[in-house]
């Protein structure tokens, strides 16, 4: 199986996370999202241009939630996505949430302080930062009162929705993001931190 990912990429993260932790084996190519012949590679596999991608022989996936979760049912003996219908009902529900919920508004915040500058996109945008900032607020606020009481984010145990949830969060300190008030996710942010495959896939600055 080929994975096509950018290091810098929360999405790639968290299907090189859950890989890394299954020991499933990928072969990486790098897309060069700055490269404009590259990006034209990149929709051919991918119409929405994104990355992370999976080719597994004539099968192409996209959605980086979706490839983690096909990675977990190609790897024998892996713990992340359990057979229970109830924990995957859970860990589905989470892995919706990161991508439709807690990472959209972290992504604006960290491209209004990072990427856009980067890009040649001019300066953080006060009025976008704030709004993002409402909306981080509100679902960190969720998150903190669902880990009351919790190590991990679904049952007793490391699973897919920790590693969906938290890539989010690589940027913390270089885009200022606004949820260090929040200590059971920080704590919880911190046993992932731990990870082996966490430290083996943190960007290089």
């Amino acid at each position: 199986m080929r994975l096509y990912y950018h290091p810098a990429s929360s999405s790639s993260r968290r299907v090189m996370l859950a890989a890394i932790h299954m020991g499933t084996p990928l072969e990486l190519t790098e897309v060069n999202l700055m490269s404009e012949e590259d990006r034209r590679r990149l929709v051919t596999l991918n119409p929405n241009s994104k990355v992370p991608v999976l080719q597994d022989g004539e099968f192409i996936l996209w959605e980086s939630c979706a490839i983690m979760q096909y990675l977990a049912d190609r790897t024998h003996g892996q713990t992340l996505y359990p057979d229970n219908i109830l924990l995957r009902a859970d860990i589905n529900r989470w892995l919706l949430w990161a991508a439709q919920h807690f990472a959209p508004p972290i992504g604006v915040i960290v491209y209004e302080h990072i990427w856009k500058g980067l890009t040649g996109n001019g300066g953080p945008d006060p009025v976008e930062i704030d709004r993002a900032s409402r909306l981080v607020a509100q679902f960190a606020g969720v998150l903190e009162q669902h880990l009351a009481g919790r190590d991990w984010i679904v049952g007793d145990k490391l699973s897919l929705a920790d590693l969906a949830i938290a890539p989010a969060l690589t940027y913390i300190e270089q885009a200022q993001l606004p949820v260090k008030h929040y200590p059971k996710l920080m704590a919880w942010l911190a046993r992932v931190a731990e990870l082996d495959a966490w430290k083996q896939t943190e960007p290089v600055w």
